[in-house]
């Protein structure tokens, strides 16, 4: 715990010192006003934004989007990694796919799948859905790996199903590489969430950002960036925390 709390009190200090070294900066006029706005400006810009309640509907959309597309990735993640984890050769066919997943550019399919559901939310899930779902199959396939096999001989010795044994055996004992996979699942899902919005959406964080940056509206678009990325860190600190308990349970960490 007091290792915890160490670790913690560095990450915090190494925070404040970056914020530190902006806010010089912006005082010292290094950093142009028009450009960007001190670190406690847009600190009070975003209260003001938040207590205004004018953005709720965008946030709403934007954080429900990525939701969906996270819970979406973990599902069908999860899914295909169980069905081909033993299925030496197909997976060894999709290894080339998987490596090389994130090097195809996602969001250039953002037309054709406007196209197919139309200017709703589905596009936007969908881009966050692609962004996500390979991390959680790699991320899977890792900890299933390292299932011990003497779990395994237990599911045959009590005649199990391929499904009983992956919902009761080694699904729960790779859980925390099923952790590694949301975290990275909703990031990549916040990413292409926020990053279709900036395209043709018509509502959304994404695209009040866009709209911000077009109209140098610093005071809207920095207090958005901010809260995209304190819900990031927020929800990424839950998990980790949660995932470091169950390694601890597990002996993986001392």
């Amino acid at each position: 715990m007091r290792a915890s709390w160490r670790l913690a009190s560095i990450r915090a200090l190494i925070l404040l010192a970056l914020v530190g070294v902006l806010e010089l900066l912006c005082a010292a006029g290094v950093i142009d006003t028009l450009t960007m706005q001190p670190p406690h400006r847009i600190v009070i810009d975003l209260v003001r934004l938040l207590a205004s309640g004018a953005f709720n509907r965008a946030i709403a959309r934007t954080l429900s989007n990525a939701m969906i597309a996270t819970s979406m990735a973990m599902v069908a993640g999860v899914a295909v990694a169980t069905l081909i984890h033993r299925a030496r050769g197909l997976r060894e066919a999709l290894d080339l796919l998987f490596s090389t997943w994130y090097a195809v550019p996602i969001l250039a399919f953002y037309p054709l799948l406007i196209v197919i559901f139309g200017l709703s939310s589905l596009p936007s899930i969908m881009i966050g859905f692609a962004q996500g779902v390979v991390a959680v199959i790699v991320t899977t396939l890792d900890g299933l790996d390292r299932v011990p096999c003497v779990l395994r001989k237990l599911a045959r010795t009590q005649h199990m199903t391929a499904l009983e044994t992956a919902w009761l055996i080694t699904l729960p004992a790779a859980a925390p590489w099923l952790l590694s996979g949301a975290k990275l699942a909703i990031v990549f899902s916040i990413i292409g969430v926020v990053a279709s919005e900036f395209l043709m959406a018509r509502e959304g964080m994404g695209f009040e950002i866009s709209y911000a940056y077009n109209n140098f509206d610093n005071a809207r678009m920095y207090p958005l960036i901010v809260l995209v990325i304190v819900f990031s860190v927020t929800v990424n600190a839950m998990l980790l925390r949660w995932e470091a308990r169950l390694a601890r349970r597990r002996g993986l960490k001392p």
